[in-house]
């Protein structure tokens, strides 16, 4: 038996460097976007729903299409055009605050984002072998959560420097290169413009430091029209299909760090939270539990520990919307005091990170088990479709929600009293029961699935039974 070992070309460090770089634009400019296309572009909360949940919905679909490209030209010329068009994205984004700029720069934003994935995780591939593919992909999925939680951790004290700007020093420099710009929402222009700077950092790294790697032989790169076929072949599948389906509950929810979460805290608690950081709970979570409890349910059927994560997901909706029965002011902790609902949005996310513990790494081991022999890696390549369909659902949702409980304030009637004002806030935490409603009809949903599967597979022989070891 070989030994394994963790020992990489440099390409694969450089690769999961860029990818830390490209994580950190992407979850800088994410975590406020719907804020920034809201208070900034003036889109109402309801086309922002629809504006992020497209968006969302096609970033996840271009990873297969684009990666075709990719084969075709050279995985560093394609890693070369994706920064250039990131790091042209994310400053269109920042420096022209129109709605007509804001969709061509989502537009460019998707394009380059679909090309890297692809890129990094097959460069992780060819610089490691079946001696050490795990630990590659292990520094893979760690570069991916530590890009993810400093990008977060950073645009907070960027939103509110900028903020606070008195108009001298960096912050001022910065300010008035962009003509001094003011009206709500105008400091979240430099969250997207540190996500553009971290685009170009990727960029030199991608045209100074990576290197094409050769790896194995393979088939020539599928063209569109074979790839598109091979979806609907992979749709045809009801059991994939409803897989896909009912876990995109699970992601609807999820996605409420993004979707609802930022909106929520800006108009219930006001401008000094810090949704980035927040946020941040979730990575924590999943890179401290993820590895020991896949550990703990490895003997278990993939659809029960799905099951489990359904049963706690709607958790972390009730939580938040059970923090008005605490009481609106100030919870002491001891070493500090939180606001109660940052502190049940807080322990609601602990539970979006321990549910998804339970769900990622089975689901795809259930999913590949829906393949028919032959066609496990097609199957895996639409796995994350279930992503892509709970963020289109959950985004959209979230702006109708965010409209009828929680609306933008700058559409309420001007001259309203303080106490007239609350009035519209007053069932904000509909929304999350909303969501926990949502949870729970993705657990009924899957229990029946499970039951009705399973019913058939007793009829059927062993061997034919798609989840059979």
């Amino acid at each position: 038996m070989e030994k394994t070992t963790w020992r990489f070309p440099r390409t694969f460090w450089f690769a999961n460097l860029i990818e830390l770089f490209e994580r950190a634009a992407y979850y800088g400019c994410f975590i406020f976007l719907a804020v920034y296309l809201t208070t900034r572009i003036g889109f109402t909360d309801r086309e922002t729903g629809v504006v992020t949940g497209v968006f969302s919905f096609v970033l996840y679909l271009m990873p297969t299409f684009m990666g075709t490209l990719a084969d075709r030209i050279g995985f560093k010329k394609a890693l070369c055009a994706a920064f250039f068009l990131l790091t042209v994205g994310y400053a269109v984004l920042g420096a022209f605050p129109t709605k007509p700029s804001a969709i061509l720069a989502l537009a460019i934003i998707v394009c380059g984002a679909g090309i890297v994935k692809p890129v990094v995780s097959g460069t992780t591939a060819k610089c490691s072998d079946e001696t050490n593919r795990a630990r590659a992909f292990s520094l893979f999925y760690w570069a991916v959560n530590i890009g993810a939680f400093s990008g977060k951790s950073f645009v907070d004290p960027i939103r509110q420097a900028f903020a606070a700007s008195d108009g001298t020093g960096l912050v001022g420099f910065l300010q008035r290169l962009l003509g001094n710009p003011s009206g709500p929402g105008w400091e979240l222009q430099f969250v997207n413009l540190y996500s553009a700077a971290m685009a170009f950092i990727a960029l030199l790294f991608a045209l100074f430091a990576y290197k094409d790697v050769e790896g194995d032989a393979k088939a020539p790169p599928k063209s569109v029209g074979e790839l598109a076929r091979g979806l609907g072949r992979a749709l045809s599948n009801w059991r994939f299909l409803c897989l896909i389906i009912i876990t995109g509950f699970f992601w609807a929810i999820q996605g409420q760090l993004y979707a609802t979460m930022p909106k929520y805290l800006f108009r219930m608690v006001g401008l000094s939270s810090k949704p980035g950081w927040i946020a941040n709970v979730n990575p924590f979570v999943v890179i401290l539990l993820v590895i020991p409890i896949t550990q703990m349910v490895r003997r278990w059927r993939p659809i029960s520990s799905i099951g489990v994560s359904f049963l706690i997901i709607p958790l972390s909706a009730l939580c938040v919307a059970l923090a008005p029965m605490i009481g609106t002011k100030e919870v002491s902790l001891g070493f500090t005091a939180v606001n109660t609902i940052i502190l049940m949005m807080m322990i609601g996310i602990f539970f979006q990170g321990l549910a998804e513990c339970f769900l990622s790494p089975r689901y795809l081991e259930y999913a590949s088990r829906q393949a028919p022999p032959g066609e496990t890696g097609l199957y895996m390549g639409y796995a994350h479709l279930n992503s892509a369909f709970g963020w289109l659902f959950g985004f959209i949702l979230s702006g109708m929600l965010l409209e009828k409980w929680c609306p933008d304030p700058a559409t309420l009637p001007q001259g309203l009293g303080e106490l007239e004002r609350a009035a519209y806030y007053a069932h904000a935490h509909y929304i999350w029961y909303v969501y926990t409603a949502v949870g729970v009809a993705g657990f009924i949903l899957l229990m029946a699935f499970r039951h009705i599967t399973d019913r058939m597979d007793a009829r059927a022989p062993a061997a034919a039974a798609p989840e059979a070891a």
